[in-house]
């Protein structure tokens, strides 16, 4: 099967799978964001022509790594793409994320919400802001305590240059959905006290290819997925 074909099929299916479990769940189908970690410009390339065909007027790509994600962004600059940093950031490359991305989801302390307002260009609009909470409490992820949520959120709401949009997280890779599920019942929660304080709130970053109806179920606006479109992807 030629490559564009299989990336349409797998296109389809994602997208099936996002309506069928949004009108399961009774809620609105949250927005998908195709993660391009390892992935070349040229399949992102591909994969943006697909939704265009589709009718998105813009689509939304996840990167892990600002370095990788430096040069797809130079290379994809004419394509209506809006690019979200999805991978933990370090201090030391606040500016240049800040001067790149659309989007940062992985917020997670004070340092980073005073670099990045600080090094966000001027003639760039303000960036969207996303909190990371470890949900979990797990000792190898990243994301703050849930206590610490509205204390971060409101260092961000503070910042010209900055505009908080939600939460994120990644759940603990349980294999009982159950667990997963809990784990996205107390993001929704968080995420609704959140919502309730600041107005600029609409997004909430959960599930990915093997959990994203859980993360629906739970109400989820936005999925992010990168298996289940390309394939499985090449170790670093």
């Amino acid at each position: 099967m030629p490559q564009d074909t299989e990336l349409a099929r797998r296109l389809q299916a994602v997208t099936l799978r996002i309506v069928n479990a949004a009108r399961h769940a009774d809620r609105p189908a949250p927005a998908l964001l195709a993660v391009g970690k390892t992935r070349d410009a040229g399949e992102i390339d591909a994969l943006c022509a697909l939704r265009i065909a589709l009718g998105e007027a813009r689509s939304g790509f996840g990167e892990n790594y600002v370095q990788e994600a430096a040069g797809k962004i130079e290379a994809l600059a004419n394509r209506p793409i809006e690019w979200h940093l999805i991978g933990h950031l370090q201090s030391n490359k606040a500016r240049q994320a800040a001067e790149l991305f659309d989007w940062v989801q992985t917020i997670d302390r004070p340092k980073l919400v005073a670099a990045l307002a600080r090094h966000r260009p001027p003639r760039r609009a303000p960036l969207n802001a996303l909190v990371q909470v470890n949900i979990d409490d797990e000792g190898s992820k990243h994301g703050c305590r849930p206590a610490d949520v509205p204390a971060l959120a409101a260092a961000i709401a503070a910042e010209p240059r900055l505009v908080l949009r939600g939460l994120m997280a990644i759940p603990a890779p349980h294999p009982d959905p159950g667990r997963r599920r809990g784990a996205f019942a107390r993001m929704r929660a968080l995420y609704e006290a959140l919502a309730a304080a600041h107005p600029t709130v609409d997004t909430l970053s959960m599930g990915m290819s093997d959990d994203l109806e859980q993360a629906i179920a739970e109400g989820a606006t936005l999925v992010r997925v990168g298996t289940a479109l390309f394939g499985p992807r090449e170790r670093r």
